[in-house]
């Protein structure tokens, strides 16, 4: 991905987060007080939801901004990965303040005693069938942003968009667990269904929680390029003819579009220090043509015969013979 349409690319994920940011917000604000007025706890538990999600969302707008940094010296790869901690942190967040208050709320409701006011409850319903409506066009507009990237079966390696159609997929499924509950504790006069649909939907973030942090940690301790990537890789490696064998080759995300390609590989014998140094830049015009997101290539030239002779050299050295070895 060259640096002009990685940039629009930005440009559309940071309005997706601004889209989900401003429905969560409102619908925050409007959940909180329907849950107050009416004293139910799975729209008290759907109003935590949403203020996760906004201050998510504030955690992936600071991505956004903050990876797109030019590398340094102390940084020469570049803040890519910036994007994978605050997508840790706003994992954190979707655990801490929507799981585990959407819990709290739901075995509170099951323990409490007493009449149960059904005061509210079309006010709080009503709220939920347009949260509804908010947190479906929502998703419909990051769906939309992935289609154009190459569909729901293409890997989405932006971190913000990834946590985008998560919370909004949650968020959805959320409000219809919650729109349940409550029908259903006004129909039968049972707080059970509503506090059952709070802990559902605790169980259901913190689902969503570490399936979004697992991911943040494999991309931060340096996962590796899609096996599709690495094999193209390789066979474009194996393919040329000055090189005798691929002896290893690394990869490593270090950003949803930059990748570093590490690749020690066997030369034919026969060729120049000038050859070599003209082959080496080839090559890596080649990988970075075929693979547009690695941008850091690295090639560790070896002597196959040279090698061995070292090897056998060692195997059969000092340590070996008995021979006193120094200088």
């Amino acid at each position: 991905m060259n640096r002009e349409s990685s940039s629009q690319s930005d440009r559309r994920t940071r309005v997706t987060v601004l889209v989900a940011l401003a429905a969560n917000l409102v619908i925050a604000a409007a959940k909180a007080v329907g849950g107050l007025l009416a004293g139910s706890p799975a729209l008290l538990s759907e109003a935590a939801h949403s203020v996760a999600d906004s201050l998510n969302e504030v955690f992936l707008l600071a991505a956004l901004r903050r990876s797109r940094r030019p590398a340094d010296s102390r940084h020469p790869f570049g803040y890519g990965k910036e994007r994978f901690f605050w997508s840790l942190l706003a994992a954190v967040g979707i655990f801490l303040m929507g799981g585990c208050f959407s819990f709290y709320q739901g075995f509170e409701a099951l323990g409490s005693e007493g009449s149960e006011s059904h005061s509210g409850y079309v006010a709080g319903l009503a709220v939920l069938f347009v949260a509804l409506l908010a947190e479906g066009g929502s998703l419909l507009r990051a769906l939309h942003q992935v289609r154009k990237q190459g569909g729901l079966s293409a890997e989405i390696k932006d971190p913000a968009l990834r946590t985008v159609i998560a919370e909004d997929g949650t968020a959805v499924l959320g409000v219809l667990f919650a729109i349940a509950g409550m029908a259903l504790h006004m129909v039968t006069g049972q707080v059970v269904y509503e506090a059952s649909a709070s802990i559902a939907i605790g169980a259901l973030l913190v689902y969503v929680a570490y399936r979004l942090g697992r991911d943040a940690r494999d991309q931060l301790i340096g996962q590796a390029t899609d096996e599709e990537s690495a094999g193209r890789i390789r066979a474009l490696l194996a393919a040329q003819p000055e090189i005798d064998s691929v002896e290893s080759l690394l990869t490593m995300q270090l950003g949803p579009d930059s990748t570093l390609v590490a690749a020690r590989v066997d030369l034919t014998p026969g060729l120049d220090s000038e050859e070599v140094e003209l082959v080496a830049v080839r090559i890596k015009r080649s990988v970075a043509h075929l693979v547009p997101e690695a941008d850091q290539i690295f090639l560790d030239v070896t002597d196959a015969r040279t090698a061995r002779r070292a090897a056998a050299a060692h195997e059969n050295g000092p340590a070996t013979t008995g021979e006193r070895g120094g200088t």
